[in-house]
């Protein structure tokens, strides 16, 4: 037999058999955040956040925060949403569902959903120690 039957696994012939995939390029840009940290000692700074963590966000702009783990476990990052919205990349295993109630957030895996203002500092995060015998 000649080989006038073209199976499912020859080679494309031409260019024109092949679909281009769509482009990302006319995608919607990145929404942007503007997180306004506040510190007890009275100063201030905004970070611009995308889809990443607030902790991300603020070393992205050469600011730094105190932090351990990044993975929500150790409490070392934790801030306290002043205003605003952030949704946790997984669960903030070292905040009690009170923390949480109370408006604490782990900076680490904190993502703001729109522009939001986050006390930050060691402060926030001594806030969440109970020492008995104080």
């Amino acid at each position: 037999m000649t080989g006038d039957f073209q199976s499912d696994s020859d080679p494309v012939e031409s260019e024109s058999d092949l679909v281009e995939p769509e482009s990302d390029s006319e995608s919607e840009p990145e929404p942007m955040a503007t997180v306004t940290l506040v510190w007890r000692d009275g100063r201030e700074a905004a970070v611009t956040a995308g889809d990443e963590p607030v902790l991300d966000a603020t070393e992205e702009s050469g600011l730094s925060l105190p932090f351990g783990c990044r993975t929500g476990a150790c409490g070392t990052c934790t801030g306290r949403l002043l205003d605003g919205e952030v949704v946790h990349e997984r669960p903030p295993r070292a905040l009690k569902p009170r923390h949480l109630d109370d408006g604490y957030v782990l900076t680490c895996i904190a993502v703001p959903t729109g522009d939001c203002t986050v006390e930050v500092g060691t402060d926030v995060q001594r806030d969440l120690l109970v020492n008995p015998w104080q």
